[in-house]
């Protein structure tokens, strides 16, 4: 009854006092009151799209969605009211996308890459918000700050810095025993910071770091490696989100150690990537649906990340992805040649055999993050970009394709990358949603990507997103998108860039 009430009471709102604005938004600004007209919208909810109804933008916030009455909006009946508007007949209009896995990169291995590169890419993407989980953690902070201001072009940032690997986020961020982990926690948590990232620690410091977090209400991500610590330790201690899929198939193995020869060296990429493309067959089927109901019983979710692993399964695909010729900078192009320097670039001799191995992976991974959104469990997406020959924006719309070949129902894959991205990042009621009262962080978008996730690639050719809007602030998303191609052409121009394909 209360839903049908709202309705009603929608379809009453669409005849109001004054008529329409009829001038379209200026890129790169907000204004005390923006339309959206006509959209079909899908809610990031989990349910079905619907429309049309308009969204009434007021500074950063919406204020008002209508549902219309499409025999009255025919017959020329008046609506709500506003300063400019964008006309969304035949658009799907869906929340701001999140990336609950992003790094903030100015460089790429000493070479220097302009952050309105990635930023940009970000937004002609539809990503409004990216949870970055390990940068420099003083300058991340800044940028955060301009970005909420609305200083600099940039989607909303979440910062979550890196402990557990030397030269993190501070000085101590690689703590070697509990004391220092408290300490630790205690200093981010005065510098601001919005949670906690963790990757290679100790059980011992796991768990003080996740108890101090616990109690200053820091959430934290996990990026478990071949480590003593595995989905267990997650589950007994409170961690809020694993990343990727490590510590996960771990906890399931019979023996509890997998299968590595003797020659293993974890320290050597072409051999931890390789090895772990084969940890998956490993688990034991029955121990890993316990291991995934504890997840969901523990509240515990999961990031999985399948583009960032991509490569190790098609490497000729990844290296000669059709974006690259417009969109990769020198910087990154460079950085993704095989490299044992450079995280990541270690297909220094990959064959056909691993990457039967890493299908095989994708295969049970797949079914597994299936089965733990079956079982209740909350699922994201992020896209670790910067390594691993995946580009930022369209390694998350990658990650989005990956999601729907895993088994998920297109509205499901859109509620992954809003509605329970902003669970993860506790900002339910806020983001992730077209409501009224939630941040104004939406996408317009020039096609249907219920049908066809593709359309929200970046493209020159009338599909895609055709504006991002994010805290009220409405950016033409071509235009951004050829800001990004006119500075990669001359990155290029200017240094002898390396070939666009990165091989």
């Amino acid at each position: 009854m209360r839903r049908m009430r709202a309705l009603a009471l929608a379809l009453v709102l669409v005849i109001p006092v004054a008529a329409m604005a009829q001038t379209a938004p200026v890129s790169g600004k907000r204004y005390p009151r923006l339309a959206i007209r006509n959209a079909i919208v899908v809610d990031g909810n989990g349910t079905p799209a619907s429309g049309p109804q308009d969204i009434i933008i007021e500074n950063d916030r919406i204020a008002a969605v209508v549902a219309l009455d499409p025999v009255a909006v025919n017959r020329g009946a008046r609506r709500l009211p506003a300063d400019v508007e964008i006309e969304a007949r035949g658009k799907y209009v869906l929340p701001g996308l999140i990336n609950a896995h992003a790094h903030i990169q100015d460089e790429r291995d000493g070479i220097p890459q302009p952050l309105e590169y990635e930023f940009k890419t970000w937004l002609a993407c539809g990503i409004t918000t990216v949870r970055d989980v390990g940068s420099d953690l003083a300058k991340t902070l800044k940028l955060r700050a301009r970005s909420a201001a609305g200083e600099i072009v940039a989607p909303r940032i979440f910062v979550y810095p890196m402990f557990g690997r030397a030269g993190g986020a501070i000085a101590a961020a690689n703590p070697t025993n509990a004391d220092e982990a408290r300490a630790s926690v205690r200093q981010v948590k005065q510098m601001g910071v919005d949670g906690i990232k963790l990757i290679q620690v100790r059980r011992d410091v796991m768990e003080a770091i996740e108890d101090e977090a616990h109690k200053l209400n820091l959430p934290i991500a996990h990026h478990a490696g071949v480590e003593e610590v595995t989905a267990w330790d997650d589950i007994r201690l409170g961690t809020r989100s694993i990343e990727h899929w490590y510590g996960i198939p771990d906890a399931a193995i019979p023996d509890g150690v997998q299968n590595f020869p003797a020659s293993y060296n974890y320290n050597d990429e072409s051999d931890r990537f390789r090895y772990a493309g084969r940890l998956w067959r490993e688990s034991d089927p029955e121990k890993l649906q316990e291991v995934l109901a504890a997840m969901v019983k523990a509240d515990v979710a999961w990031v999985p990340t399948f583009d960032i692993y991509e490569a190790s399964r098609d490497l000729q695909r990844a290296q000669n992805q059709p974006w690259f010729h417009e969109y990769l900078h020198p910087a990154l192009a460079e950085y993704f040649r095989p490299n044992p320097r450079n995280h990541g670039s270690y297909f220094l001799h990959w064959t056909s055999n691993d990457e039967v191995f890493w299908k095989e992976n994708y295969r049970i991974w797949m079914g597994a993050v299936r089965d733990f959104e079956r079982l209740g469990g909350l699922v994201g997406v992020g896209d670790d970009a910067g390594f691993i020959y995946q580009l930022y924006g369209f390694g998350l719309l990658r990650e989005l394709e990956l999601h729907e070949e895993a088994g998920f129902h297109p509205i499901k894959v859109i509620q992954h990358a809003t509605g329970n991205n902003a669970r993860i990042l506790g900002m339910e009621g806020q983001l992730g949603g077209v409501r009224a009262g939630y941040l104004a962080d939406l996408i317009v978008v020039n096609g249907n990507p219920l049908d066809d996730i593709k359309v929200l690639y970046p493209s020159t050719e009338g599909a895609g997103i055709e504006w991002t809007i994010k805290d009220g602030i409405a950016y033409h998303a071509p235009t951004l998108a050829a800001d990004v191609r006119e500075m990669v052409r001359k990155a290029r121009d200017s240094g002898g860039a390396p070939n666009a394909s990165a091989k």
